[in-house]
């Protein structure tokens, strides 16, 4: 961990999220120590952003937000998540948005929802 900068407040930060995932990890599941340990992280991240900009770019506060991203990056790693973003339209069910055409003589009409119906009722009133 490149830390030899960051303040001593983040780094025992980290350390104490640290401790409380692989806690979390005996009690529970890796993924959900790991989810809860980047919510953590997150927070702490986005308070040394904020305070970077509200004391401008002090060398104290870039080593502390490097320091929180490396250690984000390592749980990520961990916990097994590849790409945090929405999938790729390669990735999702259909494949690359292409749209299906239907069969020829198959009715378009026949597998569309026809709404909510009440069973055991007529339509009178």
């Amino acid at each position: 961990m490149n830390t030899e900068m960051a303040s001593d407040e983040v780094t025992d930060s980290i350390a104490h999220i640290e401790m409380q995932r692989q806690e979390m990890a005996k009690e529970t599941s890796l993924a959900s120590a790991c989810n809860e340990a980047l919510r953590k992280l997150h927070e702490l991240l986005k308070h040394e952003q904020e305070e970077l900009q509200k004391n401008g770019p002090l060398p104290q506060h870039t080593a502390n937000i490097a320091a929180v991203t490396e250690a984000i990056e390592r749980v990520k790693r961990l916990s097994g998540v590849k790409n945090p973003g929405p999938p790729s339209r390669e990735q999702r069910p259909g494949g690359g948005g292409r749209r299906q055409t239907p069969m020829r003589g198959a009715n378009p009409g026949a597998a569309r929802n026809k709404g909510r119906r009440t069973m055991g009722r007529r339509g009178e009133r």
